[in-house]
């Protein structure tokens, strides 16, 4: 049987989620949780479009580089491919550990205070 959550009114138990979530945007700890996001998510993001687009340019451009073999039958467009999935797990090992350092410590009063204002 699917669990489904009341809503809990506007009256006694707290405020619309509409007007906690408006509170709490215009909270300071609000814009400095999303300022801490932007500069880890932006560069990252940044870096990893460039080092895909510098892949498919060289597979499509630049195909004597890529087909230069590296070990017996493993070429360079082989390694660029693989390093693609090592670089997605390395950029989600560092927003792991990002999130845990710099976002939880500002979102988890902000997520209580959001909770607790619309009684949940």
């Amino acid at each position: 049987m699917a669990r489904t959550r009341r809503r809990p009114s506007t009256g006694q138990q707290g405020k619309s989620d509409e007007q906690a979530y408006a509170d709490l945007a215009a909270d300071p700890g609000f814009a400095e949780l999303r300022r801490r996001y932007r500069r880890f998510a932006v560069p990252a993001t940044v870096a990893f479009l460039v080092w895909y687009v510098t892949y498919v340019v060289c597979n499509n451009w630049a195909r004597g580089f890529m087909d230069t073999p590296v070990v017996g039958h493993i070429n360079v467009a082989v390694v660029f491919g693989l390093l693609q999935f090592v670089s997605t797990f390395v950029i989600a090992a560092l927003y792991s550990r990002h999130a845990s350092r710099e976002l939880d410590p500002v979102s988890t009063p902000l997520r209580e205070r959001f909770e607790s204002e619309t009684g949940r």
